[in-house]
């Protein structure tokens, strides 16, 4: 069980991981995958459950249940990675030799640019 939020595991498909997201499309899946894979790590990806149903009060009718979202789960075996970590210690790369930064990560710039910190970048 984790400490705290920043540092969740759980099991998918059978196999303890470290969780990197939770409720992610299919485009997003498939971008950590690659670039996860590319860093060496063992990826495991597992279809999010359904949203739990609210409790039915007694003489009601129980209403549908609900529809399980087209999201996934995305883990990595390696127990000791934690996303936030990996990103802001500068330990993940691009599959062109930079280092993965926040803007990158969020999917929020198609090219890392690592040579500005994060710190400095001037919100447009």
């Amino acid at each position: 069980m984790a400490i705290n939020q920043n540092h969740l595991f759980d099991d998918l498909d059978g196999v303890k991981c470290a969780i990197v997201e939770k409720n992610c499309k299919p485009e997003r899946v498939e971008f950590l995958k690659k670039l996860l894979e590319y860093n060496r790590f063992a990826v495991v990806v597992a279809r999010s459950p359904a949203p739990k149903a609210p409790p039915v009060p007694a003489g009601a009718e129980a209403p549908q249940p609900p529809v399980a979202p087209d999201t996934y789960t995305v883990g990595v075996t390696n127990l000791a990675f934690n996303p936030t970590n990996a990103i802001f210690g500068r330990l993940l790369f691009t599959p062109d030799g930079h280092v993965v930064t926040l803007a990158y990560w969020q999917q929020k710039e198609s090219v890392s640019s690592d040579e500005v910190p994060y710190f400095e970048k001037k919100k447009v």
